[in-house]
């Protein structure tokens, strides 16, 4: 699993402490060890197609996994995809791939939702505007081809970590029709952002986490979801984990003062990390598990 080791020769800053969860939340590795097995399991016990390329590039990839068939659901339903869910991953624009993912897809496949997870190229090989784009690549890739795996095209719920969270909220944001003239204006109007990142300026003063980025001033502004205008029926759920460390909490605060009416009432994450809110995505009976679905219905 890939990692990103912060700079060892620097004191922490403020912001590193702010935004940093591997400088302090205990348990990490054994974390993605578990995630590790869970998504081995996940893609032996699935029913999907890995791989699938939504660019030309070699990091453009998602590894789709179907609806269940009928589990959970009425027989109007049985063998039919309630919607679907394109998961984001974080990492710091510079960490991890799809492959490390696999796991937050069995719940939600169980549920009857279909769930692509994207890989995209890391930092510093490209920017994070370059990312930004593949995932708007990724996004309209999956409209036009859901049908292909069992989903209607109308119902996708963004679901973005961290990172992955920014990523989400910037498609919130995308110019749908003019990014390619046979995309509707709605394309992606619901995500769900665990633990997201709304302004990436503090991270100019977080050389732990930049060194391996590269923000400036202009990028920062660029690929904030902050300063940009929402898409008009778009609508963010914004979960920050109870045990969160506060940069996120205050990322929270910021998103939901400038997307005012955009932005759903919280949804707890009780006694969750910046890793441990994945868990969220695995357990059913969770507030984030029913806004998912809730998204996917509305």
């Amino acid at each position: 699993m890939p990692t990103a080791s912060p700079a060892q020769d620097a004191r922490p800053t403020r912001n590193d402490l702010l935004y940093n969860p591997r400088l302090s939340v205990s348990g990490v590795a054994e974390t993605f060890a578990r995630w590790g097995r869970e998504s081995e399991r996940a893609r032996a016990g699935l029913s999907g197609y890995l791989d699938v390329p939504y660019g030309p590039g070699p990091a453009e990839r998602l590894d789709i996994f179907r609806a269940h068939p009928h589990a959970g659901r009425s027989r109007a339903h049985a063998g039919r995809s309630l919607g679907a869910v394109l998961f984001i991953h974080g990492g710091y624009w510079r960490a991890f791939g799809k492959g490390d993912f696999s796991f937050v897809a069995p719940a939600l496949a169980c549920a009857g939702v279909t769930v692509a997870v994207a890989d995209y190229a890391l930092c510093p090989a490209v920017s994070v505007p370059d990312i930004v784009m593949q995932m708007v690549q990724a996004t309209a890739w999956l409209h036009r081809n859901a049908g292909n795996f069992g989903a209607p095209p109308n119902r996708l719920c963004l679901v973005g970590h961290s990172a992955g969270g920014q990523l989400a909220a910037m498609l919130l944001a995308c110019l749908w029709p003019v990014y390619a003239a046979d995309l509707p204006v709605d394309l992606a109007k619901r995500a769900v952002a665990l633990s997201g990142l709304y302004d990436l300026a503090p991270l100019l003063d977080a050389p732990s986490l930049n060194a391996g980025i590269g923000v400036d001033t202009a990028t920062a502004r660029k690929a904030s979801p902050l300063w940009l205008p929402p898409g008009r029926d778009a609508r963010l759920v914004s979960v920050v984990g109870e045990r969160e460390l506060q940069g996120f909490h205050d990322q929270d605060k910021l998103i939901r003062g400038r997307w005012k009416g955009h932005v759903a009432a919280p949804v707890a994450a009780p006694c969750a990390d910046h890793f441990t809110v994945l868990d969220t995505l695995l357990d059913p009976a969770s507030g984030v598990f029913r806004a998912i679905l809730e998204a996917l219905d509305s």
